[in-house]
């Protein structure tokens, strides 16, 4: 009976995938509510429990893909891709009513901006500050600090070796966290109560899942608006970070 449960969930590892990623967001919820009074978002939680499983994986198996290395969990490498991660980002945009959009304006577009640049200084300066001090080192972190996609596509692009580029998603991560973490504390004092806020908080935050997080435990309904502008946030950084900071950097470092 057990053979033929873990054939069968072997053979079916994304549907396998979707059950261990849904088991892990509802305990996660759970855990958010008992453990935070729900001030702490489930999503925060459920990034942490998959950063531990993925260094289990690691650590069992030895080898580079987390927790998709064991054979039964085969089926997460295939959910995390690129595929449905670009799915999943681009099916937020459905819910935006273009009425609503169009009230960001210029304010709007700028943020998105101020949220590139920003944060890029900051990862940058903090990298210089624990020794990175080559433009490459420096952009590629700074790059992770705008969100943890940035920085590894601005890494592949200008030559950062795997350790400076996982180090730019650490970085990334770390910044979804808090952004999960603190928008629901902080919503009232930012005014996220109307689409247009969330439109320029999305361009401001940058990430895509502290974003959508941190807007579903404030108000779902405003999820959409500033799950879409950080979705360009991403797109803009990607732009800049392996050309217009890039060079900025290495000009300002004289390298």
């Amino acid at each position: 009976m057990f053979e033929m449960l873990y054939k069968t969930l072997t053979q079916q590892g994304l549907v396998t995938a979707f059950a261990v990623v849904g088991i892990i967001m509802w305990a996660s919820g759970h855990l958010s509510k008992i453990l935070t009074n729900g001030r702490v978002q489930g999503s925060a939680i459920a990034i942490l429990i998959g950063l531990a499983l993925a260094y289990y994986g690691g650590m069992v198996t030895g080898k580079e893909k987390g927790l998709a290395d064991i054979t039964l969990f085969s089926g997460i490498g295939l959910m995390g891709g690129a595929m449905f991660r670009d799915f999943a980002i681009v099916a937020t945009a459905f819910e935006v009513q273009s009425s609503e959009a169009k009230k960001a304006g210029w304010i709007g577009a700028l943020s998105l901006f101020i949220g590139t640049v920003v944060p890029f200084v900051v990862g940058a300066t903090v990298a210089w500050i624990f020794g990175y001090r080559d433009a490459v080192s420096m952009t590629t972190i700074g790059a992770g600090a705008v969100t943890y996609i940035v920085g590894p596509v601005t890494g592949a692009a200008i030559g950062a070796s795997s350790a400076l580029m996982a180090l730019s998603i650490a970085t990334g991560v770390v910044k979804a966290i808090l952004v999960m973490i603190m928008t629901p504390i902080l919503s009232k004092f930012m005014g996220l109560n109307n689409p247009r806020s969330a439109m320029i908080f999305g361009g401001l935050a940058g990430t895509v899942s502290g974003v959508s997080a941190g807007l579903a435990a404030t108000d779902r309904r405003l999820v959409p608006y500033g799950a879409l502008v950080a979705t360009f946030h991403t797109g803009l950084g990607c732009l800049m970070g392996p050309s217009v900071l890039y060079l900025a950097t290495k000009a300002l470092m004289g390298g």
